[in-house]
């Protein structure tokens, strides 16, 4: 399915100027609806600016519109003509000021996209299996002190970057439950919540 030029800022745009239900919102921007709840409460993507579909012309007003008509129609993307971002090749180099912050990044990764593999996460932020693994089983010698913080907000990845690892992500989780044999509807009502005291949360 395709989606929208960064699906996430697209979702803030669509919760903060639209009467669309988060459900219609997370089937165009390839999230569920219960992240798109997330942003809507002001629990997710608390730094990320709202992206204008409309603007880029990925819809139409009489587009958003027919869906604000009718809870159970599905966006439909416009078709653009902008060449597709081009991949970075090569690793990324992290620079000695950001390398420190890769624990609060994995520990917001893992808290709140546990679908991701430990490959993307360690793409995502440059960092090993070993300190993922880590994080993942509390078992870090600083996860006492972790602030569990976006790498997009970090500068650690870009929202593309991480928007196509969750797409992947959830493409892969869909996959292993069709051969499973679980049908979509299941997997959703049976997924896990995601325990948000598995990380310490910053002091306010």
């Amino acid at each position: 399915m395709a989606l929208p030029l960064m699906p996430k800022a697209t979702a803030v745009w669509l919760v903060d100027n639209t009467t669309m239900s988060f459900e219609q919102i997370g089937d165009f921007c390839g999230l569920h609806k219960l992240e798109v709840q997330g942003i809507a409460d002001g629990e997710v993507a608390q730094n990320i600016t709202g992206l204008d579909p409309v603007a880029g012309s990925q819809l139409t007003k009489e587009e958003i519109e027919r869906c604000e008509g009718d809870a159970s129609a599905r966006l439909v993307l416009s078709v653009s003509d902008m060449p597709p971002p081009k991949k970075r090749r090569g690793p990324r180099y992290t620079p000695v000021s950001k390398r420190q912050d890769r624990p609060d990044a994995i520990a917001w990764l893992v808290r709140n996209h546990p679908e991701l593999s430990d490959p993307q996460v360690s793409k995502l932020v440059s960092t090993t299996k070993p300190t993922i693994v880590a994080i993942r089983e509390r078992t870090h010698w600083n996860i006492s002190n972790l602030k569990p913080t976006d790498p997009v907000t970090l500068g650690l990845c870009t929202q593309i970057e991480l928007d196509e690892a969750i797409q992947k992500a959830a493409a892969r989780v869909e996959k292993e439950n069709k051969k499973a044999g679980i049908e979509p509807a299941a997997a959703e009502d049976e997924a896990p919540a995601i325990d948000l005291g598995t990380v310490p949360q910053p002091e306010i």
